[in-house]
């Protein structure tokens, strides 16, 4: 089971802490509301809406290092255009990780 990390960030920044964290509190900040908007425009049946929340947000699931999360997400953005919702419950079990990992 794939869980958050920030790893990928620790590469890109080579060390600079100001960097690490300027990227951590963008990402707390846009998760959350990106995530609502993705709740609405899928609740609303606006699929299309939905994958391209779902597009936002998937930069956000390869940064904090799910690599099969980031497969699923692009899979699911594929099948919201297609009204294809099957995969709705993984995306949002990685949404959940996600959100418990910021809040920590």
């Amino acid at each position: 089971m794939e869980l958050p990390n920030i790893n990928f960030i620790k590469e890109l920044s080579g060390g600079d802490l100001a960097f690490e964290e300027s990227i951590l509190s963008v990402l707390k900040k846009e998760f959350p509301e990106e995530c609502t908007l993705f709740h609405n425009n899928f609740n609303n049946k606006n699929y299309q809406k939905a994958a391209l929340d779902v597009h936002k947000i998937k930069h956000k699931v390869s940064i904090l290092g799910f690599k099969k999360g980031l497969e699923l997400a692009s899979n699911f953005e594929t099948d919201l255009k297609n009204s294809d919702i099957k995969l709705y419950p993984d995306f949002v079990k990685i949404l959940n990780k996600i959100h418990v990992y910021l809040e920590a």
